[in-house]
């Protein structure tokens, strides 16, 4: 799946999910002509994780509505006979919050973007009106005043680390309805298929080969993300790189595909001089088990990113060998080692 290496000898992004926690990826991980580096392991930092330092929000924009031409997920005729069925229409708001926003994203089943966690102490939760499980339908454009309608995840995601200001974001409240929970289907629909099936033991082999299915598919479609991605980053086009690394990120990774995605998603912004996106990227990539050092302190496609005062304490905080060294400097000045 790796794709070949250039011939300036530098390799780019990373090609293939293979990270161990406590080894560092080989270079045949890599793709061509430059490289890259989105939540990591369970501590979120950045958006596919917009966690970070809290700031205080401006005034909120707070406005709820019913919306409209949401049917229910079942058929008619099961929605009659099953009040639980029934999917009542959702209500909306708007809020407007300051950076860093202190919000993570997962995505839907339907492809959509929704909120997998808050930050405590953010400027999301300080607004006190998201919830776990709600779907972006808007957010502001980059730029400017403009609302733009969320599209697919990778996209929506793109635009929030690069907006510029605070963000106007336009919820729908789900309870984390739809939101793709690593390919295990939802209670709700374990107790739709018991209910339909006449047999139980055959309810439960059906239910444990299509989660087994779902997942399957979930995997081979990351792998397909990051060859286009790849592909896409070899091209030179950067943004729509990042869509298909964010996209992976998305879908509830395993910690080393966050880790290769979230190091790829790093050099495209870094490559963008988008460098705060660029840095919270790498964060992630570290906090999800990337441990190649030596690689993120030479590679090319993070030369924007290193310029910035902020890159090395970062670096500095992950890197052991670093701490080590330090202590033993330390301790050979405080016992007088090496001196004449």
């Amino acid at each position: 799946m790796s794709l070949p290496t250039t011939t300036s000898g530098h390799s780019s992004l990373y090609s293939a999910f293979r990270l161990p926690r406590t080894t560092q990826i080989h270079s045949t991980l890599f793709s061509p002509t430059t490289k890259f580096f989105s939540s990591r392991s369970p501590s979120y930092s950045g958006v596919s994780n917009c966690f970070s330092n809290t700031l205080s929000p401006r005034p909120l924009l707070f406005a709820v509505k019913a919306s409209s031409g949401v049917g229910s997920e079942a058929s008619k005729q099961e929605s009659d006979n099953s009040e639980e069925e029934e999917e009542e229409p959702y209500e909306e708001y708007e809020v407007e919050i300051e950076q860093p926003f202190g919000l993570k994203f997962a995505k839907g089943r339907d492809g959509g973007t929704y909120i997998d966690a808050i930050a405590p102490g953010g400027s999301a939760d300080k607004a006190g009106v998201f919830n776990v499980g709600d779907k972006v339908i808007a957010t502001s454009a980059v730029f400017g005043t403009e609302i733009w309608p969320a599209a697919e995840y990778g996209r929506t995601m793109y635009t929030i680390r690069q907006r510029i200001g605070p963000l106007l974001m336009k919820m729908q409240k789900r309870y984390g309805k739809n939101i793709d929970s690593g390919g295990e289907l939802t209670e709700k629909e374990i107790i739709r298929a018991e209910r339909n099936s006449g047999f139980i033991s055959n309810r439960v082999r059906e239910i444990q080969m299509l989660n087994a299915l779902r997942k399957r598919e979930q995997k081979e479609r990351r792998e397909r993300d990051l060859r286009e991605g790849l592909q896409l980053y070899k091209n030179g086009k950067y943004d729509e790189a990042l869509e298909k690394f964010e996209s992976i990120l998305g879908s509830k990774p395993e910690p080393e595909e966050a880790a290769v995605a979230s190091y790829n998603v790093a050099c495209c912004y870094s490559k963008l001089n988008q460098i705060q996106a660029a840095l919270s990227s790498l964060e992630e990539a570290l906090n999800a088990g990337f441990e190649d050092f030596k690689r993120i302190r030479t590679d090319p496609d993070l030369a924007n990113a290193r310029a910035s005062e902020e890159f090395d304490p970062l670096l500095k905080r992950f890197d052991e060998s670093f701490i080590n060294e330090n202590a033993i400097n330390a301790i050979k000045s405080l016992f007088g080692f090496g001196k004449k």
